[in-house]
C-alpha cells in the first residue's frame, strides 16, 4: 500500500498552536503518522493513499493557523 508525504510550513507561536495542529491530525482518518515542530514551524504528515493534500490542508487551516507553504510528495503545492 502506498502513502503520501505532505509537508506544511505553519505559523505557530506557542505549544498551544502546535498542539491544536496535532489534535486535528490525530483525529483525521487516513493519517498514518505526523511530526509537528514548533521550532521549525513545520508539520510533516504521512497519510494513506486515499487521503488527499487538500483535505489535510483544510483541516490544518481550520485551527486558525496561517499555512505559509505546502508540498505533496516533494512537489510544491498551493496553500
Amino acid at each position: 500500500m502506498s502513502t503520501h508525504t505532505y509537508k506544511f510550513n505553519i505559523g505557530m507561536s506557542c505549544g498551544g498552536c502546535s498542539g491544536a495542529v496535532e489534535r486535528v491530525l490525530k483525529k483525521l482518518e487516513g493519517v498514518e503518522s505526523y511530526k509537528v515542530s514548533l521550532e521549525t514551524q513545520t508539520a510533516e504528515v504521512v497519510t494513506a493513499e486515499s487521503l488527499d493534500y487538500e483535505t489535510v490542508l483544510e483541516k490544518i487551516k481550520k485551527t486558525g493557523k496561517k499555512v505559509k507553504s505546502g508540498e505533496a510528495d516533494g512537489l510544491e503545492r498551493d496553500v
